[in-house]
């Protein structure tokens, strides 16, 4: 049985953090556990492939929920990354911390120390920033974050279009304001995708005191008393722990391996046959995602990306890349979008994402034609879901329930959003290039009830879990952590990925992430602290 100082579970965006800072130290062994491969995929590290990635099925995972019926009986399936690197080797690489007002709420809802003021540094830290270098932008961290590598122009036309409607253009949706429309910033690093494992892991991983694991299944974390003494994975090997375990494992496996371990609501650990070490009933709770219902527009000319990763195109694009990196493959595809009120709140409530091409749904076909999607999507759900356990069974999935769309208000806004994104379609930029309307189908919108049902029918997660194992203050019995992201009830254990948010960020989460990683590290090494 080997022993070290401490061990990571998950090796995606937070454990990559993690794994990093904890080894810097020489002094120190550092365990990373990842269940997936390690990111080798040529198609992970070109920017526009990464469709490739998700149509492949190796380099990521997809949780299936339970039919909802707020989903038309759907359920929802949510991918996530399954390799090194997490959702950082798969996504779309677009650079979002969110607002100010998602960090100064966490503080409304007990959690001390991590308001807007208090987080921003840490942000500057990680960020490498090609074209900004201001109070809002750090440039001397690991984390390169660039400009667009390609500007398509369905994405130009998009943000025309946009202004065209009244949306301002806003250069910066990490500065001073969120709000308005452009072309997103990437973790892309000289048009080649610049993932955590790009940036924190492969200086690391050189260590000899770093030790990285892939293809290993955690099934549980090990405890002597109430201090966490290690982990047991499924092919029956185990790995001592004298300092800290970190859990990294995203916010579906993060709670469940927490329920398999000992950690949750005693009476459905004990109905599963489980020793209950900590009573925590808010573990599993309180999940949320960002989901999203489409508007597509057929165009009259083949002027999308459509099969231009097909045949002899996507011969010439693979040769022009290797040849110069340049041209379509250094696009993220989803280059432009933008943060709008629709709910006269006085802060984007939505967010889109554009992409120049019609795209499909998880349980539904692509249209075959060229056009443009515009995906409005929610950005503060007021619904919740639970990730409870199916058995005792490490083997066994978690029993997932998204609760999305159970809050009527999740519909309204989300229908607001496509009205919105109808209106930027048919202004004059989109309009001159848009042979019909796809989805919805024209008129829907004016139909009260046939519209909520087309959001109903085809809402679909942007893969950002979250919230399962929430940060809160000693008061709320619903709070996992701590504000120092401690496991309650018990020593030596910590969470440090998007579970433990207390509610989701206004944007792509991935930053945000990496955030609470590096945070993490500093309050384990006594660099930080912000009290219980």
């Amino acid at each position: 049985m080997e022993n070290f100082d401490y061990i990571v579970v998950g090796g995606g965006s937070s454990g990559c953090v993690a794994a990093s800072r904890l080894s810097e130290d020489p002094g120190v062994r550092v365990l990373l556990l990842e269940s997936g491969r390690n990111d080798t995929s040529k198609w992970i590290h070109i920017p526009a492939t990464f469709f490739k990635i998700l149509e492949k099925g190796v380099d990521s995972i997809a949780y299936v929920g339970e039919p909802s019926e707020a989903l038309n009986n759907r359920p929802a399936i949510v991918p996530q990354g399954h390799v090194i690197g997490g959702g950082s080797s798969v996504n779309a690489m677009i650079y979002i911390r969110g607002q100010s007002q998602d960090y100064d709420s966490w503080g409304q809802m007990g959690v001390k120390g991590w308001s807007f003021e208090e987080v921003l540094p840490i942000f500057r830290s990680l960020e490498n920033n090609m074209r900004h270098s201001d109070e809002f932008h750090g440039t001397e961290g690991e984390l390169v974050v660039s400009e667009k590598g390609y500007g398509h122009p369905l994405s130009w036309a998009f943000i025309r279009a946009a202004q065209e409607v009244g949306i301002p253009y806003n250069e910066d949706f990490n500065g001073a304001e969120q709000a308005g429309v452009g072309f997103y910033q990437s973790t892309t690093s000289e048009n080649r995708r610049w993932s955590a494992a790009q940036a924190f892991l492969r200086k690391a991983e050189k260590r000899p005191n770093l030790q990285i694991l892939t293809n290993r299944r955690v099934a549980k974390i090990t405890f002597a008393g109430k201090r966490a003494s290690g982990v047991i994975l499924e092919d029956g090997a185990s790995y001592t722990c004298t300092g800290e375990v970190v859990m990294c494992a995203g916010a579906i496996e993060t709670p469940r391996l927490l329920q398999l371990s000992g950690i949750g609501k005693a009476a459905e650990l004990i109905e599963h046959g489980i020793d209950v070490v900590s009573d925590l009933p808010g573990v599993g709770e309180n999940y949320q995602d960002h989901l999203e219902s489409t508007v597509q527009g057929e165009t009259h000319e083949p002027i999308s990306m459509y099969k231009e990763d097909k045949g002899f195109a996507a011969f010439k694009h693979m040769l022009q890349y290797l040849t110069t990196r340049t041209g379509l493959l250094t696009s993220n595809v989803v280059e432009c979008g933008g943060f709008v009120d629709v709910s006269d709140k006085g802060i984007p409530d939505l967010q889109f994402h554009v992409l120049p091409l019609m795209v499909a749904g998880l349980d539904r076909p692509a249209i075959e034609a060229h056009g443009i999607a515009i995906g409005p999507n929610l950005l503060r759900p007021e619904s919740r879901g639970t990730v409870k356990l199916r058995s005792a069974n490490s083997k066994d999935s978690a029993l997932f329930n998204s609760g999305a769309l159970t809050d009527p208000a999740d519909v309204e806004i989300l229908m607001r959003g496509i009205k919105k994104g109808i209106e930027i379609l048919e202004a004059p930029s989109l309009a001159k290039l848009i042979k019909r309307r796809m989805m919805p189908e024209p008129g829907i919108e004016n139909d009260d009830d046939a519209f909520r049902d087309y959001v109903r029918q085809t809402a679909k997660t942007i893969f950002h879990p979250s919230g399962t194992c929430k940060m809160g203050s000693d008061t709320d019995k619903m709070a996992v952590l701590d504000s120092e992201l401690r496991v309650r009830g018990v020593q030596g254990l910590r969470v440090a990925d998007a579970s433990a948010m207390p509610s989701l960020t206004s944007g792509n989460t991935n930053a945000p992430t990496m955030m609470i990683a590096e945070r993490c590290t500093r309050f384990m090494l006594g660099n930080e602290a912000v009290g219980a």
